[in-house]
């Protein structure tokens, strides 16, 4: 999409603190972290929110949580534990709207949150 950060950041025409990318994928680093360990996972495609996920999608869904494991283990957090989060809309906390991924480690993580 036109003017959407994400996009623009897959595309690689905005800078990202990468830490894995593949044909389908990109995860980054937060710059807004909340958490020691605060990654951001986004399909490389454009899905605005959960909402809008299509039975084509599957495979590329089923393979963002393929990604979000090996991450875990890359960047150690897999021992003890984190939180995966998947904002939706503007009351679930979505701030950007292309699907994404939220990777928090490294601390605690209290419930409830918000």
């Amino acid at each position: 999409m036109e003017n959407c950060l994400f996009c623009k950041i897959a595309e690689g025409t905005i800078p990202s603190k990468k830490v894995y990318e593949d044909e389908q994928v990109l995860a980054f680093y937060d710059i807004n972290e909340q958490a020691p360990v605060h990654v951001l996972l986004i399909p490389k495609k454009h899905i605005e929110s959960v909402m809008e996920v299509e039975r084509e999608d599957d495979a590329l869904i089923c393979h963002l949580v393929h990604v979000a494991q090996k991450l875990a283990l890359q960047l150690g957090l897999s021992e003890n534990g984190f939180r995966l989060v998947l904002n939706t809309g503007a009351y679930g906390g979505q701030t950007v709207m292309h699907m994404h991924i939220h990777i928090l480690g490294g601390r605690y993580m209290s419930w409830p949150p918000g």
